[in-house]
């Protein structure tokens, strides 16, 4: 009779739990796929961007200026204004009837002035509202206009829950994080339920092919027609000693341990000097979460250079007084705020984003030539309840982003040229800050 070989099950096994791991990982992508949402929260530039829309159709009903006007309110008076609820201010709903462009304008540009002046109606509305003085605001006569179309637009319409009163959101705007529909919620629960269905299903025929294979055996000891080769394999034992023992064994361990060690020693070597993920306690627990996520407050109203200047500027206490001086003045955080007015000390926050003196940063050239967005750089600031550094400032992330970004030349005469000669010595190459000069030492290092 022909000797019967037996055979390890450990490739039968392996190749069981692929298959199950393949088809499981299959249907969780088939299933469960869905379109990835849009991150909701601050529109860093709004304001930058809507001044050419307002400028070029500044009329009541133009779709150009009623855009332009909707980002410039939010950017700007969403903070104490709603179009049909009194917040900190009246509500604006009906104001291009109640008040002629020729004095809206001068208002919004100096209410001071305005009042001053002995204007009967200013005066009432400041008496009206506990004599607060509505802060200047440096907008053109264009950008006014449009601010004035959007409210129009936005008469009569309801103002929603209470939680969006005065933050200039309308009604079913997404503010948060984006809630799943049922049916992706659905179809994550049926995945769930077919990988648990498909890992009890493994582990049941790996325990049912264990048995089998032990009542095989017990089967074979019994036969008398076994040479040899066949007992042995039969009554062979997993011996974890030579294991252990292997000279290949304990190579690749000693090996692997190396190369773990060089591996952490580098990279605390390269972090010397970084600071990213430093989370420190400010003296006032103040939640860009609440104010930029939840209200949608544009960080250009509190950091009021980061437009126009080097520096993004940190808030002076009067901007906070512009809401807070009749907002939760009995929080014992924003008392905090009163006791360093009447000081006349300014609050001490803690630095947190702080570049080296040998390297030059422009904000402005970012947020209003570039486009950049504040949450490119600072990351998902309007989720931070404590703001903490997203991305590692390095000259190497620098360059990378360099690198990668395009150029927006269009409409722009200054790039024809370049643009012209970049594209003979390139082709099809995208135009980047690289390809402008942005990588080069003096850039960043004079």
């Amino acid at each position: 009779m022909n000797s019967i070989r037996l055979r390890p099950l450990s490739h039968l096994f392996l190749a069981l739990f692929l298959t199950f791991a393949a088809v499981g990982r299959s249907s969780a992508q088939t299933v469960g796929a869905a379109p990835a949402v849009s991150k909701e929260g601050v529109a860093p530039g709004a304001t930058a961007a809507a001044a050419p829309a307002a400028a070029a159709g500044a009329t009541t009903g133009d779709a150009a200026a009623i855009a332009a006007g909707d980002a410039l309110f939010k950017g700007n008076c969403a903070q104490c204004h709603a179009v049909n609820d009194v917040v900190v201010g009246p509500a604006l709903g009906g104001i291009a009837k109640r008040r002629p462009l020729s004095w809206i304008i001068p208002w919004v540009k100096n209410s001071s002035k305005v009042v001053a002046s002995g204007d009967d109606y200013a005066v009432k509305l400041f008496n009206q509202y506990q004599k607060q003085q509505m802060p200047s605001f440096q907008l053109s006569d264009a950008e006014i206009t449009s601010i004035v179309s959007y409210i129009t637009a936005e008469e009569g319409k309801s103002a929603g829950p209470a939680s969006t009163q005065g933050t200039g959101i309308k009604p079913g705007d997404n503010t948060g994080a984006p809630d799943a529909s049922t049916g992706e919620a659905g179809a994550g629960k049926y995945v769930d339920m077919l990988l648990i269905v498909l890992v009890v299903v493994l582990i049941v025929m790996v325990v049912t092919l264990v048995i089998i294979a032990n009542i095989m055996k017990d089967v074979l000891r019994g036969r008398k027609d076994l040479d040899g080769r066949d007992v042995e394999l039969i009554e062979q034992r997993f011996d974890f000693a030579k294991i252990y023992k292997s000279p290949v064994v304990r190579g690749l361990a000693v090996g692997l341990f190396a190369l773990v060690v060089l591996y952490e020693s580098v990279q605390g070597v390269m972090a010397i000097g970084l600071t990213q993920g430093y989370q420190p306690t400010q003296p006032i627990a103040f939640s860009h979460k609440l104010h930029a996520g939840e209200h949608q407050i544009n960080c250009a109203y509190c950091h009021t250079s980061v437009y126009k200047s080097k520096s993004a500027n940190i808030p002076s206490a009067n901007i906070c007084m512009n809401c807070h001086s009749q907002i939760k003045t009995e929080s014992p955080e924003i008392k905090k705020i009163y006791r360093a007015i009447e000081r006349k000390q300014p609050i001490q926050w803690v630095r947190i984003h702080n570049l080296p003196d040998l390297a030059y940063f422009n904000h402005s050239q970012h947020t209003q030539v570039g486009g950049i967005e504040c949450q490119t750089c600072h990351g998902p600031i309007q989720n931070m309840e404590v703001v903490y550094q997203y991305s590692a400032l390095t000259m190497g992330w620098c360059i990378n982003c360099h690198r990668e970004t395009p150029l927006n030349t269009k409409g722009n005469g200054y790039y024809n040229n370049l643009v012209k000669l970049h594209e003979t010595a390139n082709g099809a190459a995208p135009f980047t800050v690289s390809s402008n000069g942005g990588t080069e030492c003096s850039k960043c290092h004079y």
